[in-house]
């Protein structure tokens, strides 16, 4: 006996004159992150009511559901764009406040700059004529 997938004919449905509808095109794009949980957060005001996102340890999964390949297509493209952004902006954000810098309020320090001086530069962009 072989097993295939193939429906049995009791799974098949009746011959009558019902719609067919077509089942949902399904893809879950898998990714890991040094921090998950935030890169998901970032993702969720652009997530619709098609996509399901989820954190397991360092991965995100997101899988989306959308009637028609062409829009299965487009919102994984758009996912994926969005993840790429956010995984970039929290990598930035990290490196820009890393944990072994001083953390020190510019705004209380005292720099040449902070008093407040004259403009000196010719701001002017209009010619005489």
């Amino acid at each position: 006996m072989v097993d295939d997938d193939s429906p049995a004919a009791d799974d098949l449905p009746a011959a009558d004159d019902s719609p067919v509808v077509d089942a949902d095109r399904t893809a879950t794009v898998r990714t890991e992150h040094a921090d998950a949980a935030t890169v998901a957060a970032a993702l969720g005001p652009d997530e619709t009511d098609s996509m399901r996102t989820r954190v397991d340890g360092d991965t995100v999964a997101c899988t989306v559901s959308r009637p028609t390949t062409g829009g299965l297509q487009s919102t994984v493209d758009d996912h994926l764009v969005n993840l790429r952004v956010a995984d970039r902006v929290i990598r930035r954000g990290r490196a820009h406040v890393a944990p072994d810098a001083p953390r020190t309020d510019a705004a209380n320090e005292p720099h040449s700059d902070a008093t407040d001086e004259p403009q000196t530069t010719d701001t002017d962009t209009h010619t005489d004529t």
